[in-house]
């Protein structure tokens, strides 16, 4: 059974950790990651983007499928299914199709329309039982087309979203998506300390998990980041087992052409960095 993912961000600010939210692309990833989250008795978040919701052919596809594992896998723990950086009309859509969390990104529209449609989204989701995140100030590197420059979110605009009773917060603090250059400074720490401050008691999202230095990942944690996106490192690792694989020459040996044995060793690697976030972030035997 899906859930929203409100509780356990609560559940996590208070406990001084953080849910993992892992980038779906496909069935096996799906698999990967909820099979890790059964195994290690964690709380989890799907995350889906409106890029990867439209090459599995639509939110309720994704929605369906995500529902039917739970039921096949008899995963116990909880589960929200979460649309990922969504426009205001690919919000409702996700709502609509059966997701039990959605993310509205307004940060690239100036702060009233944010506030105007933030607002509105808020409404329609809460009044379903959904949970939504919000963004303020874009965040660096590019995901579906929005480019940031690791920037740093204003805490006075922050306030302003959060007190539009979103669930929880995305404030840029200097992440960026993707892959981070050499050159990167890190995250802000202060502002992060500040932000927190004007937004009270809300679970924060560090978006663009990848490659952040665990020292940094565990002290944004103690600074109330409950929610740590996890995407590229899992593609990353997906694309380097199945190089492996087939430069082995193991596609040629036997059936080793047959997809389920072609996307086995990926779908192994996505377990094992599920795995390491898990433990990094202290999510392990929280469900």
């Amino acid at each position: 059974m899906l859930v929203t993912a409100k509780d356990m961000l609560n559940k996590a600010l208070d406990e001084n950790y953080a849910v993992g939210q892992f980038n779906i692309n496909n069935l096996e990833w799906t698999k990967a990651v909820l099979e890790t989250a059964q195994e290690l008795n964690s709380p989890v978040i799907l995350g889906v983007s409106e890029g990867a919701a439209k090459y599995m052919t639509g939110f309720k596809t994704v929605a369906d499928m995500v529902k039917a594992m739970i039921d096949s896998m008899e995963i116990t723990v909880p589960v929200a299914l979460h649309l990922d950086h969504g426009s205001y009309e690919g919000a409702q859509k996700a709502i609509e199709a059966g997701f039990s969390s959605v993310m509205f990104d307004g940060s690239h529209y100036k702060i009233e329309e944010n506030i105007e449609k933030t607002k509105e989204i808020v409404n329609i989701a809460h009044s379903k039982g959904i949970s939504v995140e919000a963004e303020v100030g874009a965040i660096g590197g590019e995901e579906d087309g929005v480019v940031g420059n690791g920037e740093i979110a204003d805490p006075a605009e922050c306030k302003k979203i959060a007190d539009l009773g979103i669930d929880f917060l995305a404030a840029g603090i200097g992440n960026i998506h993707g892959v981070y250059p050499e050159n990167w400074k890190g995250l802000d720490f202060d502002a992060l300390a500040t932000i927190q401050k004007e937004v009270g008691k809300l679970p924060l999202v560090l978006h663009g998990g990848t490659g952040i230095p665990n020292d940094m990942i565990k002290e944004a944690i103690s600074l109330g980041v409950s929610k740590i996106n996890v995407n590229t490192e899992c593609q990353l690792e997906f694309a380097k087992e199945t190089r492996k694989y087939i430069e082995a020459g193991k596609d040629k040996e036997g059936k080793g052409f047959d997809p389920r044995k072609l996307l086995a060793p990926g779908t192994e690697g996505i377990k094992k960095v599920v795995k390491e976030k898990m433990e990094l972030f202290g999510s392990v035997n929280k469900a």
